[in-house]
């Protein structure tokens, strides 16, 4: 089992802890303006720590870059996703993505067409959907 870390990466900052199960950082790699329509962040989420459910206007591309972590459609069993993989997450599904129990996991998140908004929050993902992959 890999340790948790408490203080955030070099050039990461802290999630909005009120969205997640756990501790998380992002380090934004292209912030979406009135050009770009388009944001990219880099997530690590530490062990055991998850995003609550949530949708998008528009398409989210995870681009898994460290670990093993977990991601679930609603409706749809947990499935694991690892280094390499990618998952183009159409608008309005209904999902989420963290870090399996036992080890850190990394993804680049790619928000597409910006302008139509980015993220609509939803309530926590519980311990029994969380686990309910074991």
């Amino acid at each position: 089992m890999q340790e948790q870390q408490d203080t955030a990466p070099e050039g990461f900052g802290p999630v909005a802890a009120q969205y997640f199960t756990g501790t998380a950082w992002l380090k934004m790699r292209v912030v979406p303006d009135e050009i770009t329509n388009c944001g990219i962040g880099e997530v690590i989420f530490e062990p055991g720590c998850r995003n609550n459910w949530h949708t998008h206007p528009s398409n989210q591309i995870l681009i898994v870059t460290q670990g093993v972590g977990y991601y679930q459609e609603e409706g749809s069993p947990i499935r694991e996703i690892k280094v390499g993989d990618v998952v183009n997450v159409l608008p309005g599904i209904k999902h989420w993505h963290g870090a399996t129990p036992n080890g850190r996991f990394t993804h680049y998140a790619v928000s597409i067409n910006t302008e139509k908004g980015i993220v609509d929050w939803l309530e926590p993902v519980t311990d029994e959907q969380y686990f309910s992959c074991k």
